[in-house]
C-alpha cells in the first residue's frame, strides 16, 4: 500500500506519487482526484495565499486536471486566486465554478438565485475574475425553489451556445429537479457532499445520476477535515472557521463522533494508510464515474490526498470500513436554514 507522499523544498509533490487515472464525467475527462479550492478562501479562516497558490500549481504539475472553486468563496477571491495560479497553464486544467448563492459585500448569506439574468451577469463575473474566456464546468450552487430549473438551465445552455461555458452542472440537486435540468440540457455533473460520514445522495440522487449517465463529483470526501484525525474539539478550529457554526462541529457531537474514527483507525493502520488516504480510497471505490475533489491549501496534504486515487482496497478491508461506518453520525451537516435551502 502506498504510504503519505513527502513535500519537496519548493512545495511540489514528490514524483513518487503516481499521477491519478482519467475518468469521465458524463462525456468530459478528468483526472479521478480533483482539487476543492474552498480552503484557499476565509471559510476556514485565513489561509496564506502564496501557499495556497503554490498547492494549486502543485496539483497540476501532479495531474490534477479538475479544478473547482465557486463564486461565493472569498467573495470571488477564490476565483481570482485560481485564475492567477494557473495563468499561462489554463489549457492543462478544467476550471469548475458555481453561480447562484448570493452574498452582500460583507459576506452575508442572501439567499438563492436561478434568474436568467442574473446568471448570465454572474457567468461574466466569473469570467472576468478567473481571466479566461470560458468556464469548462459551470454549476447551479443549490436550487433556487423560486425559479423553475428549466429557466436556469436555458439560461446556462445560452451560454454554452456562445462558448463561454462547456458543460452544465448541478450542486446538491433533488432526484427529480435533477431529471427535469437534464431534460432541458445535458448536465455532465452532480457536485454533492458524499463522504464516510455522509451518504445521503446513496438512495436516490446516485441511482438516478447513474441511469442518466451523469458524473457524480463528491466535495468534502474528507468530512471538512474530520476524517483527517486532526480535528479533535473545537478548540482545533479557528474563531473565524466556518464549521464552528455547524452543528455536526459542536462540541458535543465532535465528542461523539471521535467514536468512529476509532473504529477506522485500526482499518487504515493495517493497511499501511493514513486516515485520509483511506476515507478517499473508499469513495474512488464506490464507482468509475465519481470523482473526488479534497480540499486543500497545503502542498503536503495534496500529496497525501493523491495517492489514494491509486489504492486497491480488497473485498475484506472494504467490509470492514462498511462495518466501521455503519453507527448514526451525530449533528447534521448544515444548520436547519441552510438544509432547507439544499435538495429541491
Amino acid at each position: 500500500m502506498s504510504r503519505s507522499p513527502s513535500e519537496s523544498p519548493a512545495g511540489s509533490v514528490s514524483a513518487a506519487v503516481p499521477r491519478p487515472p482519467v475518468r469521465a464525467l458524463r462525456d468530459l475527462p478528468v483526472s479521478a482526484q480533483g482539487l476543492g479550492c474552498l480552503p484557499t478562501t476565509d471559510f476556514y479562516g485565513r489561509p496564506d495565499r502564496a501557499r495556497a497558490t503554490a498547492t494549486i500549481r502543485a496539483a497540476v504539475d501532479a495531474g490534477v486536471t479538475l479544478l473547482d472553486t465557486a463564486d461565493v468563496q472569498g467573495l470571488g477571491a477564490g476565483e481570482e486566486l485560481l485564475g492567477r495560479a494557473v495563468a499561462g497553464r489554463r489549457d492543462e486544467v478544467l476550471i469548475a465554478t458555481k453561480f447562484g448563492m448570493v452574498r452582500s459585500s460583507d459576506g452575508a448569506f442572501q439567499g438563492l438565485c436561478g434568474e436568467p439574468s442574473y446568471v448570465r451577469a454572474a457567468c461574466e463575473r466569473s469570467l472576468r475574475r478567473l481571466g479566461t474566456d470560458r468556464i469548462d464546468l459551470y454549476y447551479q450552487h443549490w436550487t433556487d425553489p423560486a425559479v423553475p430549473i428549466e429557466e436556469t438551465v436555458g439560461a446556462v445552455a445560452e451560454l454554452v451556445r456562445e462558448g463561454k461555458v462547456r458543460r452544465l452542472g448541478l450542486s446538491e440537486p433533488s432526484a427529480a429537479t435533477l431529471r427535469r435540468a437534464d431534460a432541458v440540457h445535458p448536465v455532465t455533473a452532480v457536485q454533492s457532499e458524499w463522504s464516510l460520514w455522509s451518504r445521503g445522495i446513496e438512495d436516490e440522487v446516485v441511482p438516478v445520476c447513474r441511469e442518466l449517465g451523469i458524473g457524480i463529483v463528491a466535495y468534502a470526501p474528507l468530512g471538512r477535515g474530520f476524517l483527517t484525525g486532526t480535528i479533535r474539539t473545537t478548540d482545533d478550529l479557528g474563531d473565524e472557521d466556518f464549521r464552528r457554526g455547524q452543528p455536526r462541529f459542536s462540541a458535543p457531537a465532535l465528542a461523539r463522533n471521535r467514536s468512529l474514527l476509532h473504529r477506522l483507525r485500526p482499518v487504515a493502520d493495517g493497511l499501511g494508510l493514513t486516515l485520509a488516504q483511506l476515507a478517499l480510497a473508499w469513495l474512488h471505490h464506490r464507482g468509475e464515474d465519481v470523482v473526488p475533489i479534497p480540499g486543500t491549501a497545503n502542498p503536503a496534504h495534496l500529496a497525501d490526498n493523491l495517492a489514494a486515487a491509486s489504492i486497491r482496497l480488497d473485498d475484506r478491508s472494504l467490509a470492514e470500513v462498511t462495518a466501521a461506518i455503519s453507527h448514526p453520525v451525530s449533528g447534521e451537516r448544515y444548520t436547519p436554514a441552510l438544509l432547507a435551502m439544499i435538495g429541491n
